[in-house]
């Protein structure tokens, strides 16, 4: 789950991370009281949403003036954001950072993620900040410094001497930049975080460090955990489908092609896109409905595919362990009584009960197209829409 910017700076903050003064606006009478109460003559006003290039988008303004800080956030509030990370439909600020500007002598990057390769938490450092840290990894690798983060989020000794002398810092500097470094890897680990970034660090002409920009990205797996982070999750920065599914516990993403999947199990339902690409069709969704769902939840699962108008085939593959093929049968029934499914549907189901479940949907009179195996299911589905 992604969070806002403001969200995650004020995490940090606990973390002894320095961070400028801000303030966070809805609507502009609350911009007005957060010119008195930062006592703001000048401001930088950045739109909160969850998609990154905000600078290029338009979405961050600098105001020299009290009126200009007031007529910009106007503008920003209710702005519609729209690139290559938040797709054609685009994002909309609700809210905007309005924060105490900086003089900046130099930028610098320090996050932490899952090093996938090894299986543990690293520290990622770059003397380069203030652009995409995979562009400088690309272009000058020898400017990333990967560092292993302990399970307990602390970061050993030597590595950060390690740090502060790829990074430049010495004297008091050095020991501000340890500071945060740890602060960085202690809030990645408590917060069970998949990414935590400040990008860019600045260095201030005396010589102090400042996080302008934070990123917070948490395992959605470990929300039950982090109750607090979880009430962060904003509806409005997702799509409705998207907000359906997480209220019926769905792992959803929509994708760009015409043919809904409905799986059990995130690797089944990869291995399922996978072969719809290899018979020359396009998946329009993931949509992992999980390994004991009930009847209502495969309804919910239909009604969340059905709406999306790009959907002219539904292929349903289920692996019954957990699952009960004969209460996935009942929920397929019960979503077409309810909802009319008029789009060819394709279903494979395997597992426990599965001879019931097939008796019920051959039972029930709709119009179900069967397959024994995925293979077959695949080459059915595309075969459909070439009718």
């Amino acid at each position: 789950m992604n969070t806002h910017e403001f969200q995650a700076k004020e995490i940090l903050k606990r973390y002894g991370i320095p961070i400028p003064e801000f303030g966070v606006a809805h609507k502009i009478r609350e911009v007005d009281a957060l010119i008195k109460h930062l006592q703001l003559k000048e401001a930088v006003v950045k739109i909160q949403v969850h998609a990154g290039g905000r600078g290029k988008a338009g979405g961050v303004k600098f105001a020299k003036t009290p009126e200009e800080i007031v007529s910009v956030a106007e503008k920003l509030i209710g702005m519609k954001m729209v690139n290559n990370q938040t797709g054609p439909e685009g994002v909309v600020a609700h809210q905007v950072l309005i924060s105490k500007p900086l003089d900046i002598k130099k930028e610098y990057y320090l996050g932490a993620v899952i090093d996938r390769d090894h299986g543990v938490p690293i520290l990622i450092a770059s003397p380069e900040g203030g652009m995409e840290i995979e562009e400088v990894a690309e272009k000058h690798p020898e400017k990333i410094l990967k560092l292993p983060i302990e399970l307990d989020g602390s970061l050993r000794g030597f590595r950060q001497v390690r740090l502060c002398s790829f990074m430049g810092w010495k004297g008091e500097m050095a020991k501000e930049g340890a500071k945060i470094a740890r602060g960085v890897a202690k809030a990645f680990i408590d917060t069970d975080a998949a990414l935590l970034e400040i990008n860019p660090l600045v260095e201030t002409p005396d010589g102090k460090l400042f996080a302008l920009d934070a990123k917070l990205s948490v395992d959605d797996n470990a929300l039950y955990r982090q109750p607090e982070i979880a009430s962060f999750f904003d509806p409005t920065q997702v799509s409705k489908n998207e907000v359906a599914a997480k209220e019926f516990d769905l792992a959803y993403i929509a994708l760009d092609g015409n043919i809904g999947c409905m799986v059990n199990g995130a690797g089944l339902a990869m291995a399922t896109m996978d072969i719809i690409q290899y018979y020359g069709g396009k998946p329009a969704n993931f949509l992992d409905v999980g390994g004991g769902a009930s009847k209502e939840k495969v309804a919910a699962g239909f009604k969340i595919i059905l709406s999306d108008p790009q959907v002219k085939a539904i292929l349903v593959n289920i692996f019954g362990g957990i699952m009960n093929c004969a209460v996935l049968a009942e929920g397929i029934i019960y979503a077409a009584s309810e909802m009319g499914i008029k789009v060819p549907l394709v279903v494979r189901m395997e597992g426990t009960n599965v001879e019931e479940g097939k008796k019920l949907l051959e039972h029930s009179k709709l119009s179900i197209v069967t397959a024994d195996g995925l293979a077959e299911a695949a080459e059915k589905v595309v075969a459909v829409l070439k009718k």
